[in-house]
């Protein structure tokens, strides 16, 4: 039986160059949107819009049983919101997941927004704090990829970064990680081998060389990790009500180094903290 070899050529590598520029752009039209008063549809158009007219298609909606462009979580949810014409409110703590397909490969990637709310701004404090934390834990587990041997290493260093945060303002302990849902690789599907756990395991995982493609994507609350499947079947929301976050980017390692292929600047920005340098796929 034919096995596909989960390491891209520099060609394939290539290719997936502009799917991860497009997912990029829909997330930073949707971005300014999230607003209070914007319902999640809205949201949804927007990047359906943007994925279009860029001659893409959205892979979300390749999925089987599923009917639209971005997945938004609100809250208590933490992944595979569906968008509805619930309607957004100051204080909100809003997650869009987006993806986008074109010429046949994927670009995957997720953002978190808090919207402004002067009425409380403890909530909104710790809201964006969660926010910061999944986001920071996101790009510790990409600019990890620079140097460890395997994604193993990636999931402890996602871990390490979060427990060194402290603790939660809600809960007063450790940022709860999700354990039933992980990273994946991304090439010619959107969800493709190895899986990328965002925490330690004894499984070193995947060797990290040039060719490997996934999508780092850390879910972290503000409470326990425990979550349920809403009556929806697609909604995952915490068991205890605290909020979630969810961050993520499609990262591509190749000859010379690492490229954020969701990212306009290949991750500049979010790995100089950690003193990695990105370099473009040549």
């Amino acid at each position: 039986m034919f096995r596909r070899s989960i390491y891209k050529t520099p060609a394939q590598l290539r290719a997936m160059v502009e799917p991860g520029l497009i997912t990029a752009a829909a997330l930073e039209a949707v971005r300014p949107l999230i607003r209070a008063g914007v319902t999640t549809l809205e949201l949804d158009a927007e990047a359906n819009r943007v994925i279009l007219s860029r001659g893409a298609e959205s892979n979300f909606q390749l999925v089987r049983g599923y009917h639209h462009t971005i997945c938004v979580s609100v809250n208590e949810q933490v992944v595979h919101g569906i968008p509805t014409s619930r309607m957004l409110q100051p204080g909100d703590i809003v997650s869009v997941d987006c993806g986008a397909q074109f010429q046949g490969w994927n670009g995957d990637s997720a953002i978190t927004v808090v919207v402004p709310d002067e009425t409380r701004p403890d909530v909104v404090a710790q809201r964006e704090e969660l926010s910061r934390v999944t986001e920071g834990s996101m790009w510790a587990g990409i600019a990890a990829m620079a140097s460890v041997p395997d994604l193993g290493e990636v999931g402890a260093a996602i871990q390490e970064y979060i427990e060194a945060q402290g603790p939660s303002a809600v809960s007063g302990e450790t940022y709860g990680i999700l354990r039933e849902y992980v990273g994946h690789g991304i090439g010619r599907k959107m969800h493709e081998a190895p899986s990328v756990f965002n925490y330690r395991t004894p499984d070193p995982g995947a060797e990290i060389k040039p060719g490997l493609v996934v999508a780092i994507e850390p879910m972290v609350t503000a409470g326990g990790e425990a979550t349920f499947v809403e009556d929806d079947d697609w909604t995952v929301s915490t068991v205890d009500g605290t909020d979630g976050s969810h961050w993520e980017h499609s990262v591509a390692v190749h000859d010379a180094g690492i490229w954020v292929l969701t990212a306009p600047d290949g991750g500049a920005a979010g790995l100089a903290p950690f003193g990695v340098v990105p370099v473009p796929i040549p």
